[in-house]
């Protein structure tokens, strides 16, 4: 592999944790409290252009890393973790209790694949097929956290 290559891959595996053999999804998750933790520090108002960017830089790492690999979506490609939870983040105030209870909750979601999440992920191919399915789980994910905080438990 060239170093622009390793550069990819090393940017698409969450900095190589989704190289660990057993759970990466999981793995790439947990690399993603760092991406949610920048909410403590931009403006509000930077929030949208911020969730924007890493979305498209985590299709197109995505996109590359599939054709590095020559595979679809391979499990270790987990930029598309950090992408969807920090979306699952967005919607509330970051602290202990909301990043555990977003983990949870995105994982969740990532794993089951309910309907909207199936869909994207059967319907789209290449980068945007590895990360828009993780996108609507987080974002199914942020509507469920959003209902818990919003109920007083955090």
């Amino acid at each position: 592999m060239i170093l622009n290559q390793k550069l990819i891959m090393f940017i698409a595996t969450g900095c190589c944790s989704g190289r660990i053999p057993f759970a990466p999804g999981t793995f790439g998750t947990i690399a993603a409290i760092p991406f949610v933790l920048v909410f403590l520090i931009v403006p509000a108002s930077f929030i949208g252009v911020y969730i924007a960017g890493l979305i498209l830089i985590a299709v197109y790492f995505s996109d590359q890393a599939e054709k590095i690999l020559g595979k679809k979506d391979p499990g270790c490609i987990v930029i598309d973790e950090i992408a969807g939870y920090v979306v699952t983040m967005s919607w509330v105030p970051v602290n202990i209790y909301t990043i555990v209870a977003g983990f949870f909750l995105f994982r969740f979601f990532d794993i089951v694949k309910p309907g909207p999440v199936k869909y994207f992920e059967n319907n789209f191919s290449g980068g945007a097929g590895i990360v828009l399915d993780d996108i609507m789980a987080g974002i199914l994910s942020a509507f469920v956290l959003k209902i818990l905080y919003l109920s007083g438990i955090f």
